[in-house]
């Protein structure tokens, strides 16, 4: 299933390249953002890691400590594809630290371990450092002038082709429980099922607004954010003229509706933009609204952080730069080269 069939934000690039080639071509490193207790019930363990996914070393690291697999929690799920290091925490109360020098995965291995007086949750992160490498690019003069386009406009902050499973298989048993046709009662594939779908609803929106050339073009009732912040508030007439440059020099960001059980959050014009937008979703609206997810808000388009980049030689680039919490780093990539030509399936955690 094609579930990345939306609009580039700088036209189609005309490069292929290949991404991943092999898992140092694509490291990430994450960044809580704050400084660790040092003391508390559970353990921390940061580990460095290559060919597995975040589930499966949060069971080996449970089955080492002789806990639940229930008792591990992380920040956030990791490329299986990739060299990656996070932290992944151990609800151990009255327990000592295990020697985690005994623990042996290979591909694995552990950085620092610590303590943590609170559990870590899912989106409790600042973000994660990139470092890829392209190889193979067809059009390298194509490409750098897209490098200067994302550094000047951002790309669209579009939930990258993991969210949605393999062969878009998440957001198809998705549909199949929004119409009825399945049950679903395992607790993980219930997230995975509403998160791709409240993630295509979120693409098509943004896709649409960057069809209409209005990404960046503040409408009556936009829902609007400090850039790298949460919280939002909503456009009246009366400001519309000083938001406007605010948004042009990247002070605030425009949002886009991820739908729940509640209103969108926009207002007026942009109301009306998102509803037209979700006509085709209400099955997906029903399960949202059924399963009592929250609405929520976020950034339509996004700027890579420290970017920068280098050619290693005629056909190799070396891209590093610095995501928030929740950004895809192949929707940018998406931008730069055509994964058409290259190896989507890699993509896939």
């Amino acid at each position: 299933m094609k579930v990345m069939n939306v609009q580039y934000l700088h036209g189609k690039p005309l490069s292929s390249g290949k991404l991943k080639s092999q898992p140092e071509d694509f490291i990430v490193k994450e960044d809580l953002g704050f400084e660790l207790d040092g003391e508390g019930e559970h353990v921390m363990v940061r580990v460095e890691k290559t060919g597995y996914n975040t589930l499966f070393v949060a069971e080996q690291l449970a089955k080492f400590a002789k806990i639940s697999a229930r008792a591990v929690s992380y920040a956030g799920l990791k490329d299986r594809n990739a060299v990656t290091e996070q932290w992944f925490c151990l609800q151990m109360p009255g327990k000592e630290t295990p020697d985690f020098s005994k623990w042996m995965l290979e591909g694995c291995r552990v950085i620092a371990t610590t303590r943590q007086k609170r559990k870590l949750r899912i989106g409790t992160l600042k973000g994660n450092h990139f470092e890829l490498i392209i190889r193979d690019i067809s059009a390298p003069e194509d490409v750098e002038l897209r490098l200067e386009k994302i550094v000047e406009g951002g790309v669209p902050n579009y939930f990258g082709e993991q969210r949605f499973g393999r062969n878009g298989q998440n957001l198809v048993q998705a549909q199949r429980w929004a119409n009825q046709e399945i049950t679903v009662r395992e607790r993980n594939k219930r997230s995975f099922y509403l998160s791709a779908a409240r993630s295509a609803m979120f693409n098509h929106i943004v896709s649409e607004r960057i069809a209409n050339q209005t990404e960046n073009k503040v409408l009556l009732g936009d829902a609007l954010q400090l850039t790298g912040r949460g919280s939002w508030f909503v456009a009246t007439e009366e400001e519309l003229s000083t938001l406007q440059p605010r948004v042009d020099s990247s002070e605030l960001t425009i949002t886009a509706a991820l739908p729940g059980d509640g209103e969108l959050g926009t207002q007026f014009d942009a109301l009306n933009f998102e509803t037209k937008c979700l006509e085709n979703y209400n099955t997906f609206i029903a399960l949202m609204k059924s399963e009592r997810v929250s609405p929520a808000r976020r950034a339509a388009i996004v700027k890579p952080q420290n970017f920068h980049w280098q050619w290693l030689d005629a056909n190799t680039l070396k891209l590093n730069f610095f995501l928030s919490s929740g950004c895809f780093a192949t929707s940018l990539v998406r931008e730069i080269i055509n994964q058409e030509s290259a190896d989507v399936e890699n993509f896939i955690e």
